[in-house]
Order: C-alpha cells, then sequence, then structure tokens
C-alpha cells in the first residue's frame, strides 16, 4: 500500500465475510493520494480485501491559484481509471468515487470529475469538509475498543486535517481546518537537506495556526469534568499509518502491527528531528517510509508533533480505519 505493491488484507485482521456479503470498492481522491479499499460488507461489518494507494499530488501548485493542473488531473483520471478496473476483477458490486480537499476549493472541479467521466464512466461525489470528519470518525470508531473511550481523531490530509472528538457514537466536535501536509509544504517549502530555521518556522506557524484556529472552538467544547489528559488521542490517514511504520520499522503495510503501535509525545519528537536532519535521498530510504512520501513526511510529522504539544497528548493511538471504511458501508 501506500505508492508500493497492493495490499491484500490477510484474513486475520477481521472475521471472515458472511457468505450474504456483497463486494464494493471505494476511491478517494484526495490532495496528495488516490487510495483505493475494495472490501466484503455485510451489515456493518467490513472484510478487506483490497487497499492501494497511488500518489498523484493533486495538490501540486494549487494554493496560488486554487486551479488544479492539467497534468495532475490527467494522472488522477488514470489512476481511477486503474482502480475501478482492479474492483471489478474482484468483483465489486459498486464503486463510489469520492473527493475531498483539493477537488472541493478548487475554482476547475469540473474539469477533474469530467477527466475522470471520461476514463472511467464513473462520476465522483465532492463531499464538504463535514462529511469528511464525519464519516472518518465513523470509520475508526468501528474498532471496538476506540468506540468505548473519549478520543480526538486527528485525520491529516494533504489540503485539510479534521480534529473530531468525540466517545462512542456521539461526536461532541467536528470541525475541517485548511491545514494539510501538501498545502503546508507549499507554503514552507524545505531545502535539501532541510535547514534548522525552516523547521523552526514551520512549528512555530503551526503553534500560532492551532493557538488562534483550533484550540479557541475544541477547548469550548471540553466538558469541565473531562480533561485533554483523559481522552485518547488517535490518528488516522497516511500520515499517521506512516509515522507506526516507522516507529515500529515495518516494510510494509500490517494492520495489526500498525495499529499496536503507541507513540509517546518524545518518540514523535525525535522521528520529527530525525527526518528534518536528513536530504531527501536519505529519507527515501528509511523502513518504513514510502519514497513518494518522503517529502510531505515532513510536514506531516510536525502536524502532529504540534498538536501533541499543544494539547499536552503524552501519546498517539493509530487506526487504519477511517474516511473509506464509513463510505465503503454507503457505497
Amino acid at each position: 500500500m501506500e505508492d508500493g505493491k497492493p495490499s491484500i488484507a490477510p484474513a486475520s485482521d477481521f472475521n471472515p465475510p458472511s457468505p450474504s456479503a456483497t463486494t464494493r470498492a471505494v476511491i478517494d481522491i484526495g490532495t496528495n493520494s488516490v487510495k483505493l479499499l475494495v472490501a466484503a460488507v455485510a451489515g456493518t461489518e467490513v472484510h478487506p480485501l483490497l487497499e492501494d494507494s497511488k500518489q498523484t499530488r493533486l495538490g501540486r501548485g494549487f494554493y496560488d491559484t486554487h486551479q488544479l493542473q492539467p497534468d495532475a488531473i490527467a494522472q488522477t483520471a488514470v489512476a481511477v481509471r486503474n482502480f475501478a478496473a482492479a474492483a471489478r476483477q474482484l468483483g465489486a458490486e459498486t464503486i463510489h468515487v469520492i473527493a475531498t480537499s483539493a477537488a472541493r476549493d478548487a475554482r476547475n472541479s469540473r474539469d477533474l470529475t469530467g477527466a475522470i467521466a471520461a476514463a472511467s464512466g464513473l462520476a465522483v461525489e465532492i463531499i464538504s469538509g463535514a462529511q469528511e470528519a464525519d464519516w472518518a470518525f465513523q470509520g475508526v470508531t468501528s474498532d471496538p475498543e476506540l468506540a468505548r473511550q473519549p478520543l480526538l481523531l486527528l485525520d491529516v490530509g494533504g489540503g485539510s486535517t479534521e480534529f473530531i472528538l468525540g466517545h462512542g457514537a456521539r461526536k461532541d466536535f467536528s470541525h475541517s481546518f485548511p491545514l494539510g501536509v501538501v498545502r503546508l509544504l507549499e507554503k514552507f517549502p524545505v531545502s535539501d537537506p532541510p535547514a534548522p530555521a525552516e523547521l523552526t518556522a514551520c512549528r512555530a506557524e503551526l503553534q500560532q495556526f492551532l493557538r488562534r484556529e483550533v484550540r479557541p472552538q475544541l477547548a469550548a467544547e471540553i466538558r469541565y469534568e473531562l480533561k485533554f489528559d483523559h481522552i485518547q488521542l488517535v490518528g488516522t490517514g497516511g500520515t499517521a499509518t506512516i509515522l507506526a511504520r516507522l516507529e515500529a520499522q515495518l516494510a510494509g503495510f500490517d494492520r495489526d502491527r500498525i495499529e499496536a503501535v503507541r507513540l509517546s509525545a518524545a518518540n514523535l519528537r525525535a522521528h520529527v528531528e530525525r527526518l528534518w536532519s536528513l536530504p531527501l535521498t536519505e529519507r527515501r530510504q528509511l523502513a518504513g517510509l514510502p519514497p513518494k512520501r518522503a517529502d510531505v513526511i515532513l510536514t506531516g510529522a510536525v502536524i502532529y508533533e504540534a498538536v501533541m504539544a499543544e494539547f499536552g497528548f503524552a501519546g498517539l493511538r493509530v487506526s487504519t480505519r477511517g474516511l473509506r471504511f464509513a463510505a465503503v458501508l454507503r457505497a
């Protein structure tokens, strides 16, 4: 997965699918990558059959003009076409194509949807930030263990980050903020290797953003009897998965081992310091870091570091369930 070989979910990861299950697919068009989930679905049970990712960097060169670039649109349409073919080979009865931050903010989103329709015959649903947050929370809390405790879910994407505070089926706070790994990297381009002053500037910008935009809204939703130190921080999405893989030194995608990782604030800070000290060629060699994500992991790791520091979280758990798990239930 993550621009490597497709990940076929082992049967041990989930209960075997029911004989009455239907095979469904979701293709998720993000600012950085296009992702595929093909799953057998029975009721509220999701049994992944295939998960894959292709980086097309739809958001590159986007934030100055809010225009999607023709080459990025073309690469994205090809990725959707190829993923749709793979889903059909596995017998998918439905293929639901969704698009998030870059597509919903673009002035020329019709160029994207038209290219995808021409390449694959599929329509695209551009979902709102509120939908994205809601579906991410539903997907993560399909894990019974995470449904039993209050949590702050952080879904860091290429163009936006969703903050969702809740417990079980109840959400106390849900908001999508204009903060993402590609958006931040374009605002703070880095040298090779990154300069210490560039890391300092990126950290300062994130601290200011969290204090100005996030803390006033989030803190207002924390009930007086519940402090941040009683809430579990959970990350979902590509950045969180890669951080877990770096911590566990996992060359490939292993759902059970990724979700078993517990990243302390100190360990995450050590990962940030190491990543920002290495040139791109050396980052590409790190176990657990897909080479094509070796640039955006810099800003992604600092987003998680900044949230943990600002709100005093001691540790981070990672969930491989999220937006696509909820979307496939609705496909």
